[in-house]
C-alpha cells in the first residue's frame, strides 16, 4: 500500500511540474501552453504530491516494527 501511494505521489509531483512549466510557458508547443489553468493545477498537483510523501513518510514511523 505504501509503494503504491509514493508511486502515486511522485506521479502527481512530475505531472504537476510539467503543467507548471507549461502554465508558464516553459514548455512551449501545445494548446496548455501560456495558460492560466494549467498552472494552477500543476501547483495544486505538486502540493498534493508533496502532502501524500509527508502523510506516507509519517504512516511509516507510527506503524510498530
Amino acid at each position: 500500500m505504501r509503494l503504491a501511494l509514493n508511486i502515486i505521489a511522485v506521479l502527481l509531483l512530475v505531472v504537476g511540474g510539467v503543467w507548471v512549466l507549461q502554465g508558464l510557458d516553459v514548455l512551449s508547443g501545445s494548446a496548455m501552453s501560456g495558460q492560466t489553468q494549467w498552472l494552477i493545477a500543476g501547483i495544486v498537483a505538486v502540493f498534493s504530491g508533496i502532502g501524500l510523501l509527508v502523510f506516507v513518510t509519517r504512516w511509516r514511523k507510527r506503524e510498530p516494527q
